[in-house]
């Protein structure tokens, strides 16, 4: 053991005054621990002021601290682990338990040394229950958990959506032997299968034929070789292919079958690729069996034969398609290391019932997933160097699907995925290292009382950028890289350094300017024509939308003009449509604070509240850029109401309803949105859905397809993105959609 390694506590050990309760998961050269801490952090809250003066603020903006809780997985070879346990007991203050759950083979052999350091009772947990609990949790909690392995492809790794029924499935855990695994629900699942060749056999004889003990140096070496050289070929028997048959030439005959014959060496490399080929051909026809045999199709990879080794996933890949004619799908998972530690942590946690909870990937606190491919770089054994990390904040509200998606299995909330568009991947990285001084400006101008906010919002731009330094390289890293995630991924690191809100003061002066302007606005609309007015409130819905702090041409005119108002905006916009018949209920998700949802969302919404229809405000349930909040909309509509009667009426009567929408980002995933939200819009019967911006509408959700009629706008406020999609700056996306009768 090497007891002299420095660890960085910091980075790895986050959080650990403050754990809970713990899980570990040891492997042959792995171990994963698992632990649950609870974290501090900063919110901003908005109180409304009892308005005795005039010129007094709409509301107050105070920063609190609140409780998080936080599950942190640390993966770290065996090698470490006497150092790491040394740190945790030096560390460790207020554990809740006395038990640390174990599962893993190694559970056994580390036994006495863990309840030593730790002076905890290791509690083994079955390792196949364990494994399936935490597949469970992983494939219902991280969106893009799943992927499909593409060899040579501009993105490796393809991945797939999360799917509302994650059940029925066929796990394949590919250790020292292969278990295969069926499970339907939670709690059942069975052993249905088999086999004694796997990863033990691969490092065994691999181990016999090139002398090499270590099973990632022979990785390496099948990474470099040519199982030609060392397979007989279907070419090699017939002298082509077996047309019919439907044998190609290239196809292997008999692994190692030119050994018997042939009388030369044959390179390590070229026997350990030859091998790692029949290993993994063999586990491939077994998986399609038993998916056949159990009429499944949705069939998952694990185990430590993996790794998210790409040769390896390549192989089983190309056996699968071969066996299924491409019927199955191979898929891995992101964080298949992860699963039984992940799994005997909800073992212990039960009492919490934590899978009564969504969870979300903290992506400021995890690794991400890198590329392993030794011709990219040979040194790059493991995902993210030594160790690495995965955390998972609890949110406050279940997520759920939109009732109204058409069909939720194939719903993709994003429009472009930069992991494959390398133009728009590069643009958008660009766009968010340019935005940076931006934000940090903002960040600590938030916090004008605070003198280290200075130092904080440093601290921000040094991990953000390098974030985005990792995406740059590792586009793949947590997932399919879109525009969302690059944004949220940034509320995460600022909600690291405690900068919550840092468009509070905006929010709230804005919301303070444009109330002095609603009744008049709302005057101005009652002297129209019916036709006239309704042209003139969707002009007037999208100019309001053009002010949005979040898009820095926007932002550099709202800067170096002030005087840039409503009535310019609407000059710079075009293309409008009427609206259509009375609705029953609308479902209207917002989106900017100030002029845009008091001139241009409300005076819409007391148009359709006049024509008879109800309607849903669906708000962030947390801050996101100029995004308003719930709460900042429970007072906005409460000062409205105060000044228009409709709104009153409307409110007092129900009509009108403030729901949260469970996001916290500036876009929009319509498969995970606040429970309550889903059941709102089921009890009303909601046959419009209205989603306004470019995060919402653009960015996110212009392709979605949705069972009731739906109104897709935008102002597009990006030069570069207006270009892609054949317009320019402040042009309009007005997409209003009519449920298809045949599908819907």
């Amino acid at each position: 053991m090497d007891k002299s390694i420095t660890l960085p506590p910091n980075e790895i050990f986050r959080n650990l005054e403050n754990a809970k309760r713990f899980a570990i998961d040891i492997g042959g050269s792995l171990t994963k621990l698992a632990y649950y801490s609870t974290v501090q952090h900063k919110v901003a809250k908005v109180r409304s002021f009892d308005h005795t003066a005039k010129d007094d603020p709409l509301y107050e903006i105070s920063m609190q601290e609140e409780i998080l809780a936080r599950l942190h997985f640390i993966k770290f070879e065996n090698a470490y682990i006497e150092t790491c346990l040394d740190f945790i007991k030096d560390h460790l203050v207020n554990t809740d338990t006395k038990v640390i759950k174990a599962t893993g083979g190694g559970a056994h052999k580390f036994k006495d040394l863990i309840e030593k350091k730790l002076k905890l009772r290791v509690d083994k947990e079955d390792e196949m229950t364990c494994l399936i609990k935490g597949c469970n949790f992983v494939l219902r909690n991280i969106p893009h958990e799943a992927f499909v392995y593409v060899k040579h492809a501009d993105s490796e790794f393809r991945f797939q959506n999360t799917h509302p029924d994650i059940f029925p499935y066929l796990l394949i855990n590919i250790g020292s032997g292969v278990s295969i695994i069926k499970v339907e629900s939670e709690d059942t699942f069975e052993r249905v299968g088999g086999s004694s060749i796997g990863g033990g056999t691969f490092w065994g004889l691999g181990a016999l034929l090139t002398k090499t003990k270590r099973f990632d140096e022979l990785l390496q070496l099948a990474s470099k070789g040519q199982h030609t050289s060392v397979d007989m070929l279907v070419k090699d028997i017939y002298g082509g292919s077996y047309v019919s048959l439907g044998l190609t030439g290239d196809l292997i005959a008999s692994s190692f079958g030119k050994s018997a014959t042939a009388d030369k060496e044959f390179s390590k490399e070229d026997m350990a690729k030859s091998l790692l080929h029949m290993i993994s051909n063999d586990i491939g026809q077994l998986a399609c069996l038993y998916a056949r045999l159990h009429n499944l199709t949705r069939v998952y990879f694990g185990g430590f034969f993996i790794r998210g080794h790409p040769v390896t996933m390549h192989t089983i890949t190309y056996s699968i398609n071969f066996f299924t004619k491409g019927e199955v799908q191979a898929l891995f998972l992101r964080h298949e290391g992860y699963l039984g530690t992940i799994g005997a942590f909800l073992k212990g946690a039960e009492e919490d019932n934590p899978n009564q909870y969504s969870w979300g990937e903290n992506y400021a606190g995890s690794s991400g997933l890198m590329s392993t491919s030794p011709d990219l770089n040979p040194m790059q054994r493991a995902r993210s160097g030594t160790f690495d990390m995965l955390e998972m904040d609890r949110l406050e509200r279940q997520l759920v699907n939109l009732p109204l998606l058409q069909d939720p299995s194939s719903y993709i909330p994003d429009t472009v995925d930069l992991s494959e568009d390398a133009l728009a991947r590069e643009y958008w990285l660009y766009c968010f290292e340019e935005a940076l001084d931006g934000v940090v400006k903002r960040a600590v101008a938030s916090q004008p009382d605070l003198p280290e906010a200075a130092e904080r919002a440093e601290k921000f731009r040094h991990k953000y950028l390098h974030k985005l330094q990792t995406l740059r390289h590792q586009p793949f890293a947590y997932g399919s890289l879109t525009v969302r995630s690059l944004l949220d991924t940034r509320e995460h690191c600022l909600n690291e350094f405690n900068f919550p809100d840092p468009y509070s003061k905006i929010k709230q002066r804005e919301n303070d300017m444009a109330l002095k302007y609603f009744q008049k606005a709302v005057k101005s609309l009652e002297e129209l024509s019916w036709e006239q007015r309704q042209f003139a409130l969707v002009r007037g819905l999208l100019a309001g939308n053009v002010f949005d702090w979040g898009a820095k041409a926007v932002s550099d005119v709202l800067e170096s003009d002030p005087e840039f108002g409503f009535e310019q905006a609407k000059r710079q916009l075009e293309g409008m449509k009427a609206l259509g018949p009375p609705h029953k209920c609308a479902l209207f998700f917002v989106d900017n604070s100030g002029i845009d949802i008091i001139l241009g969302v409300f005076p819409f919404v007391r148009e359709l509240l006049c024509r008879g229809t109800e309607v849903v405000l669906a708000s962030n349930s947390s801050p996101a850029l100029n995004d308003v909040t719930n709460n900042e909309l429970q007072i906005l509509t409460e000062r409205i109401a105060a000044m228009d009667p409709v709104i009153q009426s409307a409110v007092k009567e129900d009509r009108l309803t403030l729901v949260q929408s469970g996001s916290s980002s500036p876009c929009l995933d319509l498969s995970r949105l606040d429970k309550v939200l889903a059941g709102v819009v089921r009890e009303r019967h909601t046959d419009l859905v209205i989603i306004e911006g470019m995060g919402r509408a653009i960015h996110t959700n212009y392709y979605a397809l949705l069972s009731c009629e739906s109104l897709k706008m935008a102002v597009i406020k990006n030069s570069w993105l207006a270009d892609r999609l054949g317009g320019k700056l402040f042009s309009v996306v007005f997409k209003y959609e009519v449920k298809d009768v045949k599908t819907g």
